[in-house]
């Protein structure tokens, strides 16, 4: 019985999940940016809970080539969040003219034997364009938070890392896929070995891919496990990453979280996937709850519950640096609807309380600690709280749930 109530209860979140993707907001905006005297487009998703009353901020994850990029990025945000990722604010930077340009790290005229057709090194200018002109807009017009992540693939991996090595002030995570540290006879790689061993890189974070399908184009015999003894410019690319992998996890005083994943069955070009759902997972860590399986266990008393969501309200203030509730609105619901089913009432208290302690502009909240009086038949309390539903939603169902609950009464 006990097992069919949490089946029940996940299929509420997925059901929950499935709606709230609907509901999400994508939105097309622009800047005018003095940087490059241009119009820039930018594309914004929503938090699922987004409520333009409220006064909560969310933490921003930024994705290069968000033109072609953002939709992978949605796919693995809109099946993640909650549990494994906070509700976030995604934003898609496109970079479909002169791409090159503003993703490479310097000027070269060759590359890989063949002359170079477009413009390169405009990284620090495109860095400019991020710091001075596309984060201050964002924070202007949206509710975010000064937590930011960085994702970039290929070039903007390599844009990503130069971030890091270079501008780390500006993102607190950062997810390279596959990028491109063989770049200018790896320039970047080279700065990256003598500032890992110097600087700081305390409280930031890094996830780095390989796609290991194919090493090496016209050699099928070159693998992961040989890659390092050929000295081809094909493999370059797959060595620098390497390279970079061991600079990072051997200089471990300067505080960088990093991890790195070798995906054998992936190509270049569908690597990004499996690397933003890892990355960000590996990014946002802490955020996933400790101990999880306690909030299911029938046999864990209120005040270890209370205790559980106290420790994690701490460890995320210790991570954004700024107070965050132990849990998104809709698991508060969630878990208190479960107690109340498994027959657990003090429990879904604790839950709905919460609710309320951190969404206090949440009818929904509101009504749900409604329901936990109403379940235990003290009805002038259930009427206060969905009074207060009413109060801040103006929504008529709560009106009508009101005139049921003063019969009762």
């Amino acid at each position: 019985m006990i097992f069919a109530l949490i089946i029940s209860f996940t299929c509420f979140l997925d059901t929950k999940a499935q709606s709230n993707q609907l509901e999400a907001e994508l939105i097309k905006d622009s800047i005018f940016s003095k940087t490059f005297s241009e119009q820039k487009t930018i594309w914004i998703q929503l938090p699922e809970n987004y409520n333009p009353t409220s006064d909560e901020k969310y933490p921003v994850v930024f994705i290069l080539d968000g033109g072609v990029m953002l939709n992978t990025l949605k796919t693995v945000y809109n099946n993640y969040w909650g549990h494994y990722l906070p509700h976030m604010i995604l934003v898609g930077i496109p970079n479909n003219t002169n791409r090159t340009r503003d993703l490479t790290t310097s000027q070269i005229k060759m590359r890989r034997g063949a002359e170079m057709d477009q413009e390169t090194g405009g990284a620090e200018k495109f860095t400019q364009y991020i710091e001075s002109e596309l984060i201050p807009y964002v924070d202007a017009n949206y509710p975010t938070t000064n937590f930011r992540t960085l994702i970039g693939h290929s070039y903007a991996g390599l844009f990503t890392i130069n971030m890091l090595v270079n501008h780390k002030h500006l993102f607190k995570n950062y997810i390279a896929i596959d990028p491109s540290l063989d770049w200018d006879n790896q320039k970047l790689l080279i700065e990256a070995k003598e500032k890992l061993q110097t600087e700081s890189f305390e409280g930031k974070s890094l996830f780095m891919s390989l796609a290991a399908e194919q090493l090496h184009m016209m050699n099928e015999k070159v693998t992961i496990d040989n890659v390092m003894e050929d000295t081809s410019e094909f493999t370059l690319f797959a060595r620098s990453i390497i390279v970079f992998s061991t600079l990072a996890k051997t200089n471990t005083k300067n505080g960088l979280n990093f991890s790195w994943k070798i995906y054998p069955e992936d190509l270049h070009g569908t690597v990004p996937l499996p690397s933003i759902r890892d990355g960000l997972i590996f990014n946002f860590n802490w955020f996933q709850f400790k101990n999880p399986q306690k909030y299911n266990n029938p046999e864990t008393t209120v005040s270890e519950l209370f205790e559980l969501l106290n420790n994690q309200a701490v460890i995320y203030f210790k991570n954004y640096e700024y107070p965050v509730p132990p849990m998104v609105e809709e698991l508060f619901n969630g878990y208190g609807y479960m107690n109340l089913q498994m027959g657990f009432p003090e429990k879904a208290k604790l839950f709905f309380e919460m609710g309320v302690k951190y969404y206090p502009k949440s009818a929904n909240s509101f009504d749900s600690l409604a329901d936990y009086y109403e379940s235990v038949k003290d009805y002038p309390n259930a009427i206060k709280y969905v009074s207060k539903a009413f109060d801040l939603s103006g929504n008529t169902s709560y009106k009508e749930r009101l005139l049921k609950l003063q019969i009762e009464n």
